[in-house]
């Protein structure tokens, strides 16, 4: 074992991951995660990429890209130690950008409550799927909203104290922001966005082939650019006749410290009137500190810094926080 305090907060990140977020969504990721954690060579090969490079979402779906879906821990672990440095290579390039539109499901109760029009800004918009919550369709169970031709409807279970939107958001104006925009009209983008879907979600892969349909038609703009340098100037173009929003989900932890995560937290309350965060409760503890306990695998929704709502990372659910308005 070349480093093993290293090794051994891999080996926890890849348990957790299989247990707190892979259990009960995908069997396979679970088995893998856990196969990770207990395997001294293919931690051994994780500890030769940088920290941020080490992530189990990245790892499973690099080498999905490679070597395609396995059937088991024992063909992905051979596939990972025959090819270490294919791999290695691709894991330096990719980032796992996985840009969930079905994220928008959690984003809409409130984006349909804030003062209309709105200009929208999502820092670390990848491909700008996430822009585009006014051109999806969307089933809460006690309530629908239908869906563009050809745009995906996308489900989730809401509790009894979610304001649920009676229509879409009127957006006139958006963009994004992210170090490196992928081009929804390049195959070799669109496949590897695919490949971030877990291997038994095949519902949630065709509602992001048809959300990338409905982007490669709508062509929203993502600029590239560090959120923490360029943000105030992409502010700056919003028409001021509209609420500006900026928003993010599952962004900011990777920010590579607490530091600088409170003073992107400290800044954008400047540059807008209502910054939506969407991300794990650990990332922002402050705001976490105020929302109580947090549910096993679930983001942390807030709007100003305020804690509204407890969400599934992939936008399956939401439920409000009791006293939350």
């Amino acid at each position: 074992m070349k480093d093993p305090a290293s090794a051994a907060e891999t080996a926890r990140r890849y348990r957790r991951f299989a247990e707190q977020e892979a259990r009960g969504r995908s069997p396979l990721y679970e088995a893998l995660g856990l196969g990770v954690a207990g395997d001294p060579e293919i931690l051994d090969f994780l500890l030769t990429l940088p920290e941020a490079k080490r992530q189990p979402n990245l790892l499973l779906a690099a080498a999905r890209h490679l070597f395609g879906t396995p059937a088991g821990w024992e063909e992905f672990r051979r596939d990972i130690l025959d090819r270490p440095e294919d791999l290695r290579a691709l894991m330096l390039v990719r980032a796992t950008q996985t840009n969930e539109p079905a994220r928008c499901a959690t984003l809409l109760p409130v984006l349909a409550r804030l003062p209309q029009p709105l200009a929208l800004i999502e820092v670390g918009a990848s491909a700008g799927l996430c822009l585009l919550p006014d051109r999806y369709g969307y089933d809460y169970g006690r309530a629908a909203l239908p869906a563009p031709d050809g745009a995906p409807v996308f489900p989730c279970a809401v509790d009894a104290a979610v304001p649920l939107p009676a229509a879409v958001p009127q957006v006139v104006w958006r963009a994004g922001l992210d170090l490196n925009p992928l081009d929804i009209t390049d195959p070799g983008e669109r496949a590897w966005l695919e490949t971030l879907v877990w291997p038994e979600q095949s519902d949630r892969l065709a509602r992001l082939r048809a959300a990338m349909a409905t982007a490669a038609r709508e062509r929203p703009r993502v600029v590239r650019g560090d959120l923490r340098r360029d943000l105030a100037r992409l502010a700056a173009e919003a028409p001021r006749e509209a609420t500006l929003v900026i928003f993010h989900t599952a962004v900011l932890s990777y920010l590579p410290s607490l530091a600088e995560r409170e003073g992107f937290a400290a800044d954008v309350g400047g540059l807008c009137r209502y910054w939506i965060a969407n991300e794990a409760p650990s990332v922002l503890p402050a705001i976490a500190a105020r929302a109580g306990e947090a549910p096993t695998g679930r983001f942390l929704l807030s709007v100003n810094g305020a804690p509204l709502a407890w969400t599934d990372p992939h936008g399956a659910a939401l439920d409000w926080i009791d006293g939350a308005s």
